[in-house]
């Protein structure tokens, strides 16, 4: 039974920093699942003596690799030469894979088919084709005479993801591997509450495996732009026990710290707010100065939006906020743009305006420059107006340009969410 693999990913792009490896991230979760451990990611350029040397360390040190990308029509394109290399075996043509690509490509096009493309139909001799359902590159699974073996998926994400589910698990469970314990996650989201504050609150709660004695947890404390996410993990040789436990574990941290958690898993602040506000049939709108939009496409980015999310103002000069938001010229030469009082009336005149239930505002110095020594740069209030209730505070965010204006618009949809709690 294989309970250990290597991941190799492979591209000048990701060595250079222009992509971000996100298939070892989904490949290891996936892989978890199925009680299959990651031993070693590597990530190496296009070249096909260090994919290979690469693959062939990897099957010396755990005689199992799984690598992605380097699948694609074009010169740079190596990795299933590489493979073959690794293996000591040839590469051979899949004539039917071409003649596949051939009709596809022309009912797609309406041309003939690059002879570029003919090097994805190229596949080591002896392996089994992988069928891509999400692009034109087959992957492919090969082994030697010791049981070493090596599987091959593309690097475009969509074709990777879905290749894992529909081609790299079946042969997985088809070959019985990952007999070890199986690993399963739950995480908890926060935001406004910083990373040792939530440690503090939750340094009397005791996290056990609850009556299941088969199973190991373990807490990790992620913190991001988005707030602090808490990631439980059980491992156990028994599944319904770790989960069980995973549960039990959850269970204690919710109580005591339940109003600081908004979403579990990787739900998004915005639908948690909409979700809240379409439960009591309100209608919300925003009004915006530093963060200049992101918050009204934070909220439209979640499908369905439309049935709660009326519109909002984007009131960057003062002139706007007076003349679209009834904010008062007087207050303004009083308190500045960046001022409580401003935020409260930017938040009741988008409301008026709109016709809505409630609505948030958001003014603040979001940088590099404006600050002053009364209002540093992270300086922004925030406003929220749900019904007969008006909640203004100020928060101090740090980081960078858009860190600020995307901290900003997490409070002001947790202010909310908090409100109709």
């Amino acid at each position: 039974m294989t309970n250990e693999v290597e991941l190799v990913t492979i591209g000048d792009e990701l060595l250079l920093g222009f992509t971000v490896d996100t298939n070892s991230a989904f490949l290891s979760q996936r892989l978890a699942e199925q009680g299959i451990g990651v031993a070693r990611r590597t990530t190496v350029g296009d070249s096909r003596d260090a994919i290979a040397d690469a693959v062939r360390e990897a099957l010396h040190r755990t005689g199992a690799v799984i690598t992605t990308g380097g699948l694609g029509p074009t010169s740079d394109d190596l990795t299933m030469e590489s493979v073959a290399l690794a293996f000591g075996v040839a590469l051979e043509l899949d004539r039917a894979h071409l003649d596949w690509m051939r009709d596809r490509w022309k009912q797609r096009f309406e041309r003939d088919l690059p002879e570029s493309n003919r090097r994805q139909a190229m596949l080591p001799r002896g392996a089994r084709k992988l069928m891509n359902h999400h692009g034109s590159a087959p992957g492919a699974y090969i082994a030697d005479d010791r049981e070493r073996w090596a599987v091959v998926l593309p690097g475009v994400p969509r074709e990777m993801r879905g290749m894992t589910h529909d081609a790299l698990l079946p042969l997985l469970r088809e070959k019985g591997w990952g007999a070890g314990e199986c690993i399963t996650s739950l995480t908890l989201r926060t935001t406004g509450t910083p990373e040792s504050l939530l440690q503090d609150q939750l340094s009397g709660v005791v996290l056990s495996a609850g009556s299941s004695p088969l199973a190991r947890l373990s807490l990790a404390y992620l913190p991001g732009v988005d707030g602090v996410d808490l990631r439980l993990t059980v491992r156990g040789h028994d599944s319904s026990a770790a989960a069980a436990a995973l549960d039990h574990a959850a269970a204690a941290i919710r109580a005591a710290i339940a109003g600081c958690i908004y979403a579990e898993g990787d739900d998004d602040l915005a639908r948690v707010l909409l979700a809240a506000c379409r439960a009591r049939d309100w209608r919300i709108a925003v009004a915006e100065s530093c963060t200049g939009g992101l918050l009204g496409a934070r909220l439209t980015a979640i499908p369905g939006s439309s049935d709660v999310f009326v519109g909002g103002v984007i009131a960057y000069d003062d002139a706007v906020k007076v003349r679209e938001l009834d904010v008062a010229e007087a207050m303004l030469r009083e308190h500045g743009a960046v001022s409580e009082p401003v935020v409260r009336q930017m938040a009741l005149g988008a409301r008026r305006r709109f016709r809505a239930d409630a609505a948030l505002a958001i003014t603040g110095v979001a940088g590099p420059g404006g600050g002053t020594p009364a209002k540093p740069v992270g300086t922004v209030w925030i406003c929220v107006a749900a019904g007969e209730r008006v909640e203004a505070r100020q928060i101090h965010s740090w980081g960078d340009r858009q860190e600020v204006r995307y901290r900003a618009a997490q409070a002001a949809m947790d202010t909310a969410r908090r409100l109709l709690a």
